[in-house]
């Protein structure tokens, strides 16, 4: 196979962080950046709006967060586009190479979490919760059942689907799922990683449940935490 070195103009190619030819030195240019796999993680399962996104981190300034998607959009890791009427509202959505970092995402999350400093009870996002699900979920287990969870957090909605031993995830109307999941990311939290009872009420520690509560059970004892590094 030939190998070419890649040019640039000057004018129109960004600075080269490092001079190395490892892919890995190449991502952390695309996402290295603070802030830029937040984003990112944001957008995971479903198109955002500028303000939703911001809202979703806190500590985010409007001026870095346009920096940061100016940035992805630039690397072909995310477009913007504007919707339709009447919402006639302009988007920010992964495209199909920006979605391929999920698993990354989610492996790095898993290898984060074994840390003794990973603190579960942290303010968290509700795509961060739903990609806490993609990482945490028992692989082997999951083959043996075929459900549809939707979730309805203050700020959010999703749908979770199992089947044929593939989890899927996206933002969607809930309704008509198999189970119901109602409440915030720490009640989601307490709920399924820390084994609460499942009710039907909910309360401000764990998720209100629609559906068929054994179904729910089975699905809850599919997420763990993973053990902590010595």
């Amino acid at each position: 196979m030939k190998l070419d070195k890649v040019t640039n103009h000057p004018d129109s190619a960004p600075k080269r962080w490092y001079d190395d030819a490892c892919g890995t030195a190449l991502a952390l240019e695309f996402v290295g950046e603070r802030w830029s796999l937040l984003v990112m993680r944001e957008l995971a399962y479903g198109p955002r709006r500028f303000g939703e996104i911001r809202a979703a981190l806190p500590g985010i300034s409007a001026n870095v967060l346009t920096q940061r998607l100016q940035g992805l959009e630039d690397a072909g890791i995310l477009t913007r586009r504007r919707l339709p009427s009447p919402a006639n509202v302009q988007v920010y959505a992964l495209t199909d190479w920006g979605r391929d970092t999920i698993p990354i995402m989610c492996a790095m999350g898993r290898w984060a979490a074994r840390s003794p400093r990973h603190d579960p009870l942290a303010p968290m996002s509700a795509a961060s919760a739903m990609m806490s699900l993609e990482t945490l979920v028992d692989r082997d287990g999951m083959r043996d059942l075929s459900i549809t969870a939707g979730f309805i957090f203050p700020d959010d909605r999703f749908v979770l689907a199992l089947a044929d031993g593939a989890m899927t995830i996206g933002r969607a109307d809930p309704t008509g799922t198999d189970i119901l999941f109602t409440g915030d990311t720490l009640a989601l939290r307490h709920t399924i990683y820390g084994k609460r009872p499942l009710s039907r009420e909910g309360t401000n520690q764990t998720l209100a449940i629609d559906g068929d509560l054994a179904l729910a059970q089975r699905f809850v004892d599919l997420f763990s935490l993973p053990d902590k590094v010595a």
